[in-house]
């Protein structure tokens, strides 16, 4: 018999059973779940037999570190958490992002991440786990789409780097651990650039829709910062797509509508519903969520115009929160530890994978993931350090997934080329540049002893001596060199993710890792050092591991930790002090009498009690589990309530309590409507000592209130 008249079958294709035997039997129940495991844990056929279970590895490992520790940060941003519990109370408060139950007064952002977190609190009950868990969710999610981005064109193994260099980003294991909004913005900005990397392939409407869709509900999570991604995503399809001029125009406008829909129906809501149905606009001055976005969390952080911010103004050396202006913010002292670690070996291989590049056809699907990322990371640092208004190092968890892909993708290409001139000195540039920019952050903190440093520096300079002879090697010595390599640059991370993970945080200003002891020290302010301690401030000790900033009050769920600034007991900025910072950045937790006082007939008010700044009102609000007015919104400077509405609710019996003192000083413009009613409150009602704290009974007025 001729071989060749022999049927053949590819290994993806079994024989074709003879036609009367019929179609093969289903395997049954019992077998199906085993079969989806088993395809689930071993991937496609043509892949690697190591990629499934290397990924599955690498996602379970990011959870389990993830999750460990996790609420040792209590209450984390007492802001946020005072949010999500009116949000699991109230529908209304969900659906607005109130941050009381009463729907008295918005948070400063739109509600996305609240959702979220509210949603999950809804299902597991009111406590710290219950609104983390997400957050580290989202974190395996981001390192799960920064893993597809780069497998999907690059291969397993530099998809495998690019997550574990993700995973490992300092201000990302403190982000995806903590209840701030930037762990959403990441992950949809992530999502937003793997579908438009999917979209390339056969310039498909769908997938670009779908990236604008998740740009869309980023917009809903921070605004205007998700506008970051945008550049590279729009240049990319527009210039990259494997489709016709005509259909790429088409495509964008698309992913314009979906951006539009996903992101504008919450716009309408809140500007179509009367004010008296909803709650204020925290952020804004005039009750305008478009005010609030291209104002204060808009244009006002470019410039340093923000109305209402606390400290200096804009310019950089303002004070506040907007030091360190200028094109090495992202790599000075504060900012440096957080997310820089990789950087100059990112920039390193994303001009280095360009030039292997270089004569590739317009459509090249590895060119357009160099620019979609390289445009990505750029972009958002450029604007990151040249912004003028607040900024904190936590913003630059942003740019954990660009730098991360630029890394495995740079890597594997490299790698494949490694016989050739240009990648044997890409990989060695990548690894050098790597290691001594390590060696300098590990230069700038006590934590690890030199023996890290030191073995870092040695150890990368080691591997990039080897590269530049690569193709003199054994084969057996290249998985050396490469993974001495891997270790040069991921070690100082992993010091700092590990430092990260056994701390926890609490308060409005945090960073990861160890105190670098300079200016931002890893603080978020002058001097600052892990968890927002202030110079030569004391920090109150969290029973959890979290801290108070400037020494002062209780911790949110631990004790008193010493006196405000201005000599008063109570709280940080918070009842019974005046003024400071502290309940600015921080709850202060209220103790016993003060939550029996406050939770007395407490089903007969709107609102418990009320106070100066959201910290402050976080506080007794999360301590009660009652809603609690914040007058001024975050810090105090919004026009909400005015004095006229907060007399008329304290006429119809609405509000018992009023926390005394709580202003803040220091406001680039504003509202003084906080200082009216607290002079009003003081003239009116009687001061009484509740647990060491001073509060105003609003339903017994003295004579001079008749």
């Amino acid at each position: 018999m001729d071989t060749a008249t022999l049927p053949t079958t590819s290994r993806d294709e079994a024989p074709a059973p003879p036609a009367s035997a019929g179609p093969p039997p289903r395997p049954r129940g019992g077998a199906r779940g085993r079969q989806r495991l088993t395809r689930l844990v071993r991937g496609p056929e043509e892949d690697p037999r190591w990629a499934r279970p290397a990924l599955l590895a690498l996602l379970v490992v990011t959870a389990g570190a993830y999750l460990w520790n996790l609420t040792a940060s209590g209450w984390a941003n007492s802001f946020y958490s005072a949010a999500v519990q009116a949000g699991s109370t109230s529908w209304k408060a969900l659906l607005f992002g109130s941050f009381d139950g009463g729907n008295a007064i918005t948070v400063d952002k739109p509600p996305a991440s609240l959702w979220v977190m509210a949603l999950s609190v809804r299902l597991l009950g009111l406590s710290s786990f219950a609104m983390l868990l997400p957050q580290v969710l989202m974190g395996v999610g981001t390192v799960a789409a920064v893993h597809a981005s780069v497998r999907r064109w690059f291969g397993h193994g530099g998809a495998l780097l690019a997550g574990a260099a993700m995973a490992l980003t300092p201000v990302a294991v403190l982000m995806f651990r903590f209840n701030n909004p930037d762990a959403l913005l990441t992950l949809l900005m992530a999502l937003a650039v793997w579908a438009t990397l999917r979209s390339l392939e056969s310039g498909s409407y769908r997938w670009i829709a779908l990236a604008g869709a998740f740009t869309g509900l980023g917009f809903l999570t921070k605004t205007l910062q998700v506008l970051l991604v945008v550049p590279a995503v729009a240049l990319v399809w527009l210039f990259c797509a494997d489709t016709p001029v005509r259909r790429r125009v088409v495509g964008g406008l698309l992913s314009v509508g979906a951006f539009l829909v996903s992101a504008g129906w919450w716009v309408a809501v809140v500007e179509l519903v009367p004010a008296s149905m909803r709650p204020y606009i925290g952020g804004s001055q005039t009750n305008s969520f478009l005010e609030l976005t291209f104002g204060y969390n808009g244009l006002g952080r470019l410039d340093g115009s923000e109305v209402g911010r606390v400290g200096g103004g804009g310019g950089g050396g303002g004070g506040g929160f907007s030091n360190g202006t200028g094109l090495t913010r992202m790599f000075d002292s504060s900012v440096g530890g957080q997310i820089s670690w990789l950087i100059p070996a990112a920039l390193v291989l994303l001009v280095g994978g360009l030039l292997l590049r270089g004569r590739a056809p317009r459509t090249d699907r590895r060119r357009a993931a160099y620019l979609v990322m390289g445009l990505w990371l750029v972009t958002t640092a450029l604007v990151f350090s040249l912004m003028q208004g607040i900024f904190h190092e936590y913003y630059t968890v942003a740019l954990a997934p660009p730098i991360a892909a630029l890394v495995g993708m740079g890597a594997a290409e490299a790698w494949q080329r490694r016989h050739e001139a240009l990648g044997a000195l890409t990989l060695a540039a990548g690894t050098a540049a790597g290691s001594v920019w390590a060696f300098v952050l590990l230069s700038r903190t006590t934590a690890y002893g030199g023996w890290l440093r030191f073995g870092v520096l040695a150890l990368g300079l080691a591997a990039t001596l080897l590269f530049l002879v690569v193709g003199r090697l054994h084969r057996r010595a290249l998985v050396v060199v490469a993974g001495m390599a891997v270790v040069a640059g991921l070690a100082g991370p992993t010091a700092y993710a590990a430092t990260t993970l056994s701390t926890g945080h609490s308060g409005s200003i945090v960073t990861a890792g160890p105190s670098t002891g300079g200016p931002g020290g890893g603080g978020g302010m002058p001097g600052g050092g892990p968890g927002g301690t202030p110079p030569g401030g004391t920090a109150a000790t969290n029973p959890n591991g979290g801290t108070t900033p400037f020494g002062g009050g209780t911790a949110q769920g631990g004790t008193t930790g010493g006196t405000t600034p201005g000599g008063a007991t109570g709280g940080a900025g918070g009842p019974g002090g005046r003024g400071g910072m502290g309940g600015l950045l921080d709850a202060t937790t209220p103790d016993a009498d003060v939550v029996a006082a406050l939770t007395a007939d407490a089903d007969q008010y709107t609102w418990v009690a009320a106070a100066v700044g959201s910290q402050n009102a976080a506080g007794l609000q999360l301590g009660t589990g009652y809603p609690v007015m914040a007058i001024g919104g975050f810090n105090g400077s919004d026009p909400s309530p005015t004095l006229a509405q907060f007399q008329q609710d304290v006429a119809d019996g609405r509000i018992h309590w009023f926390a005394a003192g709580g202003g803040f000083r220091g406001q680039q413009g504003g509202s003084d409507v906080a200082d009216q009613i607290n002079t009003w409150v003081s003239e009116n009602f009687t001061a009484v000592t509740i647990g060491g704290s001073t509060f105003y009974d609003l339903t017994q007025p003295t004579a001079a209130g008749q």
